[in-house]
């Protein structure tokens, strides 16, 4: 998310903390590590993801140790740097809930059908053409394109699933991102499309969402690709253009899948696809070498009982 340029002296003194730095030293907005852009403050409560943090983009780290400053960069020192993010993210932009079915902020494009139990929140935009189906719920901050469809009981805009154990209880990383839909989208019944913890989940031109589709936190899918039912995508994956993922395929976080790339009915992605790659398994794999490894496997049983038989 970007703000007004506003000063370190100013954000530290939103939660009251120390920082080292020089008062006037600028951010330009808020984001968690994936999605980080220079300007940006970014946050760190753990030791393992110290240098990772001080080393990204981010010109202004709130973490939980006195630790040497990158040259160029802020610190701001606070006892629980997830809870200081929540606060700054919250204090620029406020919560706000519509009460109606479609908010008096939402713009809405010509000719564009809204059946009965739609909902479009607060800044809300739909574009010319487009058509929601019955109960769509669209929340605040979310853009749809032009000639884009939306089948029955789709959300979008929903909240991220990032969450802090506390030991008695969780704390929510709020999410005050975006959903950015582009033109010619066709989104099934019953999808589910998270908006960005505080940068975008976007989904290009062109590309289809089959039912039961889920579309994690700060997903970023290109244009002219297919997903079919009961797609699973964790937050922060990144997807190419032309890209096919079957029925009931699970994607890991953090995840990069190239241009042309096929995934498989069933795979359990965990890894990096090339691309033009074809991937299949759970863990998946090259398709290949997984079919490979099917077929020794079905080979097994005779070979073992070849050996007994020899013996």
């Amino acid at each position: 998310m970007k703000i007004k340029p506003t000063s370190l002296k100013e954000i530290a003194g939103i939660i009251k903390a120390k920082y080292i730095g020089p008062d006037t030293h600028l951010i330009y907005g808020f984001n968690e590590i994936h999605r980080v852009e220079v300007g940006d403050v970014v946050f760190v409560d753990h030791p393992k993801y110290y240098e990772k943090a001080l080393h990204s983009k981010a010109t202004t780290i709130i973490i939980n140790k006195e630790v040497n400053c990158p040259p160029g960069k802020a610190l701001i020192i606070c006892e629980e740097p997830f809870t200081a993010f929540n606060t700054l993210t919250r204090h620029f932009v406020p919560l706000s809930h519509s009460n109606v079915n479609i908010s008096p902020t939402a713009k809405l494009g010509n000719n564009v059908t809204i059946m009965p139990g739609c909902f479009i929140g607060n800044n809300t935009t739909v574009g010319d053409n487009t058509v929601l189906h019955p109960n769509v719920v669209i929340y605040d901050n979310c853009s749809i394109g032009k000639n884009v469809i939306v089948h029955a009981n789709t959300t979008i805009g929903s909240d991220a699933f990032y969450f802090k154990n506390r030991g008695t209880s969780f704390e929510q990383l709020q999410s005050v991102g975006r959903v950015i839909i582009a033109d010619h989208v066709h989104i099934g019944a019953n999808c589910t499309i998270d908006k960005g913890v505080t940068a975008d989940t976007i989904i290009g031109k062109g590309t289809i969402l089959d039912n039961q589709v889920h579309v994690g936190h700060d997903v970023i899918i290109g244009e002219m690709c297919l997903f079919a039912a009961q797609v699973g995508i964790a937050g922060v994956v990144t997807i190419g253009n032309n890209v096919k993922v079957w029925g009931q395929v699970g994607i890991s976080s953090d995840i990069i899948i190239e241009d042309g790339a096929t995934i498989l009915a069933q795979a359990g992605l965990g890894e990096n696809v090339k691309a033009g790659a074809t991937y299949f398994g759970s863990p998946a794999g090259n398709s290949k070498e997984k079919m490979r490894e099917l077929f020794a496997l079905k080979q097994l049983p005779d070979l073992i009982k070849n050996i007994y038989d020899k013996k």
